[in-house]
């Protein structure tokens, strides 16, 4: 809430004028017969500092050119950004895809996913649906459905908007400079069980309780 002429509280102020010029440290008292001298307003636009910081203007032009500038930068904050896939594109390219997406979610911008059809491809459109689906599940701590997966002619595109921020659960981290999914942790504890153990058995070695033949 923004204090005005006699609800500002401080015993002192640092006045400013609307055209920046600055009139020094006063008290509230006396910064406001100024204001009230030259037919404006006292207004606090930084009472978080000491003293609180006054500016000497109209509030209704004030207030309305503060509710501009909210609208500007909100709408320059949210922005479309795009991420492509291809059918084949691997796990690695894949996490590292998905954790650029998750940096955009966090900014605020919406994501554009679209994967390209290229030469035999096109016979498997619905692979297309299959890799933007997946994207959807992964990314659903982050993000969710603005535009579902549509098909338009050789590519596959969907939208993606953030959630809000206190919902946002990023699954993608930097690992040694590389974008890793959670899960690889699991994957390579896994894999270090398994070279304990043998794949198979070679043929010349037989099952001492089978009869030799």
């Amino acid at each position: 809430m923004t204090r005005i002429n006699d609800r500002i509280r401080a015993p002192k102020v640092r006045v400013i004028l609307a055209t920046g010029e600055q009139l020094g440290i006063m008290s509230s008292r006396d910064a406001l017969q100024k204001a009230m001298a030259m037919g404006l307003d006292l207004v606090e636009i930084a009472g978080q500092v000491d003293p609180p910081v006054c500016k000497i203007v109209d509030f209704g032009k004030y207030k309305y050119e503060q509710a501009k500038l909210k609208k500007q930068k909100s709408k320059s904050a949210t922005r479309m950004k795009e991420v492509k896939f291809r059918v084949g594109t691997g796990q690695h390219d894949y996490n590292i895809k998905l954790g650029k997406a998750e940096g955009f979610l966090e900014n605020n911008h919406k994501c554009r996913f679209v994967l390209q059809f290229r030469g035999r491809e096109n016979a498997h459109k619905d692979l297309g649906f299959v890799v933007l689906n997946r994207i959807i599940e992964d990314l659903k701590t982050m993000a969710q459905v603005d535009q579902p997966p549509r098909l338009n002619g050789r590519a596959v595109a969907m939208i993606l908007s953030p959630l809000p921020a206190h919902q946002r659960k990023r699954k993608f981290h930097l690992f040694h400079g590389e974008l890793i999914d959670e899960d690889d942790f699991e994957e390579d504890e896994a894999e270090e069980t398994d070279d304990d153990v043998p794949d198979d058995v070679p043929d010349d070695e037989q099952d001492p309780t089978q009869p030799s033949a």
